[in-house]
């Protein structure tokens, strides 16, 4: 099965261009369920798989307490597996063929109010002021990631030839292997430029290579530490949520929505498949402007 897994990670990376972290997910899903088969005492191959094991399996995920989203993933695991086993021979039949992959409630994300994005990013420019590299890194992270809306992973894997300073541009790279173009503000730039003129030259090494973001050993950035970044930033925002760097892409997509925006142009900066996606946050607008309207008018 390591054999069968690892070609099916060759699959998933070199013909579906899915990233490291949709292949991790995916196969910890399948040894997942594999363990259960053999718990089962049934064959531990591909081949003994069915519908009623595959269900089974689901439902004690389910029952273990699995979100919906989860068992969305990894329905959709399983599917992408059996029939890629179909087309190598490894089965006779798609026993996932008929597998329901089931609907994620949307949920309305938490986002920072306007005035709270101000203080934010004013907190992250209050740390910079001593200098130090890791500061200034800091500042350009959480103001970086509000400025654009892009994903932490497509910041922490910009290289410094991905930015274009003249036109304020960056080159992302985004689920899919697809690249997108997106423009960042006057602030943004401000960060940018201290960071490569006084925090990334006291951190590079020789193994920093072309990462725009470094860590305090000179290794292009974890989005594990971006992320612990961002929650400590928020902790000197009086009344904020405790987001991480996805909150803040959901508070820039809703801004941005909010001053006026196309909802084409938002899914084309956020890197959206589907303009659905993109809906969600005009959910978060209204949600908002109904809040304001019970709390002014006086026969709401």
């Amino acid at each position: 099965m390591q054999a069968i897994l690892e070609d099916f990670d060759q699959y998933l990376a070199l013909e579906r261009g899915r990233s490291e972290h949709t292949r991790r997910a995916y196969l910890g899903d399948l040894r997942s369920l594999f363990d259960f088969v053999a718990q089962r005492g049934s064959d531990t191959g591909p081949g003994g798989l069915s519908l009623p094991l595959l269900r089974s399996w689901l439902a004690s995920q389910a029952g273990a307490g699995a979100a919906r989203s989860t068992l969305a993933r990894r329905t959709s695991a399983v599917k992408t597996f059996t029939a890629w086993a179909l087309r190598r021979g490894l089965m006779a039949e798609d026993p996932a063929s008929r597998l329901q992959v089931p609907k994620a409630r949307r949920t309305l994300p938490a986002v920072l109010r306007q005035d709270q994005a101000i203080d934010a990013m004013d907190a992250a420019k209050s740390g910079a002021q001593q200098g130090d590299p890791l500061a200034l890194r800091d500042r350009l992270v959480v103001e970086m990631l509000y400025a654009t809306g892009i994903r932490v992973s497509e910041l922490c894997g910009l290289d410094v030839d991905d930015i274009d300073t003249s036109r304020r541009l960056l080159r992302v790279l985004g689920k899919g292997n697809k690249q997108r173009t997106v423009p960042y503000g006057e602030p943004a730039k401000a960060a940018l430029s201290v960071w490569l003129s006084r925090g990334r030259p006291e951190l590079a090494t020789a193994a920093s290579g072309a990462a725009l973001l470094l860590g305090a050993r000179g290794g292009r950035l974890d989005p594990r530490q971006a992320r612990t970044v961002v929650h400590q930033t928020m902790t000197a925002v009086t009344g904020a949520p405790d987001i991480g760097p996805h909150g803040l892409r959901h508070s820039a997509a809703t801004h941005l929505l909010e001053g006026g925006a196309d909802l084409r142009v938002v899914q084309e900066l956020l890197g959206h498949s589907s303009l659905a996606t993109t809906q969600l946050y005009t959910h978060v607008s209204v949600a908002r402007l109904r809040a304001v309207h019970d709390q002014a008018h006086p026969r709401a």
